[in-house]
């Protein structure tokens, strides 16, 4: 287990240089912006044009132009095709660029959080409270009342219960310590999968059970136009804003909480903060794509590899950075046992743990 001390250091942005050199620096930041953007929109039309059923990179560009702004207004391609595009495969991604983006952004928040780069949601168990609370919405109808957004509602509920959770057991004598946080978020992340574990089992629907098992590997096979995928990329698109222009901060708190207070920061009451913004986003994620992890672990430090650690940069890099991975991901999920789809948490997983066994073993884990 990683200490405290292994906490990335972190420069607190914009501090001294000539103007010259911030004017530079700002220019590279914002080519490498564009760049990754660029990626990301490639990507995103490769997503929609692989598939078991190969559409043209080009019918995928027209269809999705003749959708939004009425140009091409002369239909040429095949029906097939705009339903396959339009229908079933620009709703997924948009869902697993939304999904991605959120995770690396999360994850990043609760590393800052709590001073250790082995934190994202999963480990820290905020992953298995949304997940028992979504079962619980869709095996036995919990929340019910809360119409269409009742799964999101209930992720939401289980998440922010599993961090509260977490929080209150780490707390000893007014501190918690990063070590202590990782072993309570472990363990109550275990707890909370044998609570869904059972609820699977003490469910009487065969084909309900079968559906969490699935989802709880991980899938955007669910994704469709509905008011439940615009607020999934309402809350992102939010948490990443709000997050870059909370960097400064965030920076003061992976520093320590004697460095925040002299910037006059409260660490107790940022946490708070953090803490229920992120249990918001993930509850949402994880209601509508399942427990998919490692992302939150793996894509925030590839980000502070190209950018350093100064949150109000790497937060939006992660950002884009972790909609392509999870793009390419899905991708993998679809094509690699074609027609037969796996869930998307086996791909991340076969990425983060060897990611995460080498951060184990660095000598120097703490040195981004």
């Amino acid at each position: 287990m990683v200490s405290s001390s292994a906490v990335p250091s972190v420069a607190l942005p914009d501090s001294g240089g000539d103007d010259l050199g911030a004017s530079s620096r700002r220019r590279r930041y914002l080519l490498l912006l564009l760049g990754l953007v660029a990626v990301l929109l490639a990507t995103v039309v490769a997503a929609v044009a692989m598939g078991a059923v190969a559409v043209p990179p080009t019918t995928v560009l027209d269809v999705v132009g003749h959708h939004l702004v009425g140009s091409p207004a002369e239909v040429t391609w095949r029906p097939a095709h705009d339903s396959i595009v339009w229908r079933v495969r620009l709703p997924r991604v948009l869902l697993g660029a939304a999904v991605g983006a959120g995770l690396a952004v999360t994850g990043m928040a609760l590393q800052a959080m709590v001073r250790n780069m082995l934190a994202d949601p999963y480990l820290l168990g905020v992953n298995s409270g949304g997940s028992a609370g979504a079962a619980a919405a869709i095996l036995f109808g919990f929340g019910a009342g809360w119409g269409e957004h009742a799964l999101q509602i209930a992720a939401f509920l289980g998440a922010l219960a599993a961090s509260l959770l977490v929080f209150v057991i780490a707390r000893t004598a007014g501190r918690i310590t990063s070590t202590r946080l990782l072993m309570t978020g472990v363990a109550v992340g275990y707890a909370l999968y044998a609570l869904t574990s059972f609820l699977i089992f003490a469910s009487d629907s065969a084909e309900g059970s079968r559906s969490v098992l699935f989802w709880l590997l991980g899938t955007l096979a669910l994704a469709h136009w509905s008011a439940p995928l615009f607020v999934v990329v309402a809350a992102v698109v939010l948490v990443t804003v709000l997050l870059t222009l909370w960097g400064r901060r965030l920076d003061a708190l992976a520093i320590g909480d004697e460095t925040a207070h002299t910037l006059g920061v409260s660490p107790a009451g940022f946490r708070l903060v953090l803490l229920v913004l992120v249990s918001l986003a993930v509850g949402v994620l994880v209601a509508s794509s399942g427990s998919i992890g490692f992302v939150g672990l793996v894509i925030p430090h590839l980000a502070r590899r190209v950018v350093g650690a100064t949150h109000r940069r790497a937060v939006p890099v992660a950002a884009l950075i972790g909609a392509t991975f999870l793009l390419w991901a899905d991708l993998a999920a679809r094509m690699v046992l074609s027609p037969q789809e796996l869930p998307i948490g086996i791909i991340t997983a076969l990425v983060g743990a060897p990611f995460l066994l080498i951060l184990v073993r660095r000598p120097h884990a703490g040195s981004e």
